[in-house]
């Protein structure tokens, strides 16, 4: 019997490029992003392989992820895999400059979002005694940079969640484990710097950053492992780069 993964932020980036690897080991995929038309586009894509259902909710929303999670046909209502990918960076402000409407987008996507699926889907997987939940970190909660501090202190919240969360569920059968990239060439800088295209270029110019599909094919490892391996907590950086403020640009 298929498995079903339930991916959050599909639309793009490391959610879009999972959801492609997993169906390359013919799991069943539930979508989930803001963006309709791209998860429509991504649904034809992959539905000829495998199955797939979409779910178009706002994650900070509380009642609109019960909602949706609740809405699943039949068939998609057993979920395996739960990849809690959806996050955001606003601003790259001092603290003390800092936007409110930034630190509470982040807070509420990064944190409270992901918390909200979780509460969701963690019981059904606790009351079957299997599951495996994977929680998108960033090297950015190891270890705080200029400039980066409520986005940093988000991913330190994930971190611990992350752990929280493998404490608490162990013994119930269900696998816990964190991935925390580091610099990912995404539409990541591009919101980061509020659609200013040619400054979120720059982010990536002189080195060879990492690429969605290299955080994807590590995932999909990562879920095909034996069911007594646990990868646990994994940090990912590309060759260039050594630190969240050390990196090595031609």
């Amino acid at each position: 019997m298929s498995k079903t993964a339930f991916i959050t932020g599909a639309t793009s980036g490391i959610g879009k490029a999972t959801a492609i690897e997993l169906a390359k080991e013919n799991m069943n995929l539930i979508l989930c992003g803001r963006r309709k038309q791209r998860l429509d586009e991504l649904k034809n894509e992959l539905s000829s392989n495998v199955k797939v259902y979409t779910l178009s909710f706002d994650i900070r929303n509380r009642d609109e992820v019960k909602q949706a999670i609740a809405s699943l046909p039949e068939e998609f209502k057993q979920i395996d895999i739960l990849i809690n990918n959806a996050g955001n960076a606003h601003g790259l402000d001092p603290i003390q400059d800092g936007s409110i409407d930034d630190w509470d987008a982040m807070i509420d996507i990064n944190v409270k979002g992901l918390l909200y699926v979780s509460k969701q889907i963690i019981p059904q997987m606790v009351k079957r005694g299997s599951g495996h939940i994977i929680n998108i970190g960033s090297t950015a909660g190891k270890e705080v940079y200029p400039n980066g501090n409520v986005y940093c202190a988000s991913k330190h919240a994930v971190n611990a969640i992350n752990q929280g969360m493998r404490i608490d569920l162990n013994g119930t059968g269900i696998r816990v484990g964190a991935i925390n990239p580091g610099m990912v060439e995404t539409e990541f800088s591009e919101v980061r710097f509020k659609g200013d295209s040619e400054k979120a270029s720059k982010v990536y110019q002189g080195f060879e950053p990492l690429q969605p599909e290299d955080v994807a094919d590590i995932i999909r490892f990562v879920v095909t492992r034996p069911y007594h391996v646990n990868i646990a907590d994994l940090i990912v950086m590309c060759t260039s780069q050594a630190s969240s403020t050390i990196v090595d640009k031609n």
